[in-house]
């Protein structure tokens, strides 16, 4: 609503400004003061003819059409192609500025290779130039022929007929501007009010129940309805720019008017763009979601800043170009010039990002993982288009370059299927080997009831003499996803071998000196009495078993 009454004071500003035509608003005056109004020897003396009787109160349209070079269009009338050339130059908002018309006979465009002719504005009216015919100049003959087409791409939907119409309801002057002007301004603001009224009320009503019906009305209310807006205001910012020229406004605010207006359709465009890149990210976002890897979820945000940083560039690009009507094919060639200047200056840049794009498409971590890489070992946090993040155990933060980590070898933990629990369990030397038959038993009974160890593959054997101990490989793994439930698993395991040591009264070596004493018969010794037999440890083994279990189950 704001920009809709920024847009109709401009309108209606154009009633404090005196009637102005086109050859009157050069900024400076006419450098000269052309007694004849019938002289065609160069650029400026035609423009001048052309326009000075185009306009009241020298309104000769016979005479601005001598300004036609009629050539391959014989037959036609010559008077009523000017007029609509007329329109063409006034609906485009063309402001021709006479101190810029150039003033010689033998004017040559040195762009076009010493040609004698002249282009009133390289962007807008490409097509529309003069031409040196003899010793006149004049209006080309291609320039005659597009008129009509020009004139109806100028005046689209059969807005020419107005041109026409309202001029029939009264050629009153007041406050500068002509009653049908007026009356045209009224209706124009009245169509630009109602029509935000009809789309207000098709957007919030009819647009939004039917997504809701559907199911989407939180990404309608959030995303789409805010996009829908602003197609909205821009769907009224092309009729505005459409039956704006109808009015036929002074020349110095018509071409004002269309430079905002012009500026205004890439910029809303631009708008549109910029908020469908949310709702772009918004369905990425679900879609990452779905997925295992948290990676997706970093890959998400990287993807919305870039395109939005795309749709910006462009945007600008395009308001440079269709509203400031700056050439930018000079600033593009400068740019990439520049841009590769840039890219030598910043090599490692590039590369890390480039290391980004692999790390992406490779996956060879995600958020999250644990990894080893050179002296780094930590986990990861988050992984930019520079570098990744990894929080070490230390809890410090390293940053990571992205192109050196694509070179280098990356130990992921976090892809481990099993965790990997390697220990050895050392006895001493006076346990007897049906005992240790035994307890090695209950190991491994002690695996297989365990709910987040391996089954499938394990190793515990008595596998070594050492010095001072008997030697029992315990080599499993764990199904767990983390390394906090590693050490969970490690705790219940080993808590239940020492428990089991216990209940078989298995003694655990260590480095030792024995100093063999004496025996009192009233002291017990501190070396076990064993039973010898297998039988009697089964039984206390099978007991220590199902009592695990049992409290397993609670």
């Amino acid at each position: 609503m704001r920009n809709i009454l920024v847009i109709c004071f401009l309108i209606f500003s154009g009633l404090v400004l005196p009637l102005q035509a086109q050859v009157f608003n050069s900024g400076s005056l006419i450098l000269e003061d052309t007694t004849d109004h019938n002289s065609f020897n160069s650029p400026y003396h035609t423009v001048y003819t052309f326009f000075y009787n185009l306009n009241e109160p020298h309104y000769n349209p016979e005479i601005a059409g001598k300004a036609l070079n009629m050539s391959g269009s014989e037959g036609q009338d010559a008077a009523a192609l000017a007029v609509k050339l007329k329109q063409i130059f006034d609906g485009k908002g063309v402001f021709v500025r006479m101190n810029t018309v150039p003033n010689a006979a033998d004017y040559r465009d040195s762009a076009r290779n010493g040609q004698q002719v002249y282009v009133f504005d390289e962007l807008i009216l490409p097509s529309i130039y003069l031409e040196k015919v003899g010793d006149r100049w004049k209006f080309s003959s291609a320039t005659v022929k597009n008129i009509k087409l020009l004139h109806q791409e100028t005046y689209p939907f059969g807005t020419a007929k107005l041109l026409d119409i309202l001029p029939r309801i009264g050629n009153q002057d007041y406050f500068g501007l002509y009653l049908w002007q007026l009356v045209g301004i009224f209706f124009l603001v009245l169509m630009v009010f109602t029509s935000h009224k009809f789309f207000t009320l098709l957007i919030d009503r009819l647009f939004y129940y039917l997504l809701v019906r559907y199911g989407y009305g939180q990404i309608a209310k959030q995303y789409l309805l805010p996009v829908a807006r602003i197609i909205s205001i821009y769907i009224i910012i092309l009729l505005l720019a459409i039956f704006i020229r109808v009015l036929q406004l002074p020349i110095n605010i018509a071409s004002w008017i269309t430079i905002l207006l012009n500026a205004a359709e890439p910029f809303i465009v631009t708008i549109i763009f910029y908020k469908l890149v949310d709702v772009l990210a918004a369905y990425m976002t679900r879609m990452a979601d779905k997925t295992a890897s948290t990676l997706d979820d970093q890959l998400v945000p990287l993807v919305r800043k870039t395109l939005k940083t795309f749709v910006i560039v462009i945007g600008s690009l395009f308001i440079l170009k269709y509203a400031l009507r700056i050439d930018i094919v000079p600033f593009l060639t400068g740019l990439s010039i520049g841009g590769l200047a840039f890219a030598l200056a910043a090599q490692d840049t590039i590369k890390n990002f480039f290391g980004s794009v692999m790390i992406f498409i490779d996956k060879p971590f995600q958020v999250g993982d644990w990894i080893t890489s050179g002296e780094v070992d930590g986990t990861v946090e988050e992984v930019g288009f520079r570098s990744t993040r990894v929080r070490t155990f230390r809890n410090s933060l390293v940053y990571i370059p992205n192109g050196k980590i694509a070179d280098a070898t990356v130990d992921n933990h976090g892809l481990r299927k099993y965790r990997r629990f390697y220990s050895t369990i050392t006895i001493t030397y006076e346990t007897p080997p049906e005992l240790i038959e035994v307890f090695v038993s209950g190991l491994r009974k002690i695996v297989q009831n365990h709910p987040k160890t391996r089954k499938d593959y394990y190793n515990i054997y008595l596998n070594n003499l050492s010095a001072y101990s008997l030697d029992i490989m315990f080599y499993v793994f764990f199904k767990v996803p983390s390394w906090p439930e590693e050490l969970k698993a490690r705790e219940e395991l080993i808590l239940s071998i020492i428990r089991l040591a216990n209940e078989l009264e298995v003694r655990f070596a260590f480095p030792t000196q024995t100093l063999h004493m004496e025996t009192f018969p009233e002291k017990r010794g501190f070396t076990p009495i064993y039973e010898g037999d297998k039988a009697s440890y089964q039984k206390r083994l099978d007991a220590f078993i199902k009592t695990e279990k049992g409290e397993g189950n609670n």
